[in-house]
């Protein structure tokens, strides 16, 4: 059912974009095209966000760099035989 979904899904944002005339190439569109696509500067709101995402994914990392650390620094204890 998930896969009927997405499926959907895609077929309707594919239509979707057909018939706002989104999905054509930006090389073969005209410049008149340009202009009405052209959304301008990213706002401060879009910068702060891709910040908190590249902080938030650098915390995650430290953390998880700091435990794999962790681990390997502790000593290996060879088995002891029967």
């Amino acid at each position: 059912m998930h896969q009927l979904h997405t499926a959907v899904t895609h077929q309707t944002y594919h239509h979707l974009r057909r018939a706002l005339r989104r999905h054509q190439d930006p090389i073969v569109i005209d410049a008149s095209e340009v202009e009405v696509r052209d959304r301008g500067a990213v706002s401060l709101e879009q910068v702060l966000w891709f910040v908190a995402a590249g902080v938030s994914v650098a915390v995650i990392a430290a953390i998880l760099w700091n435990q794999i650390k962790t681990e390997a620094e502790k000593p290996v204890q060879s088995p002891a035989s029967p």
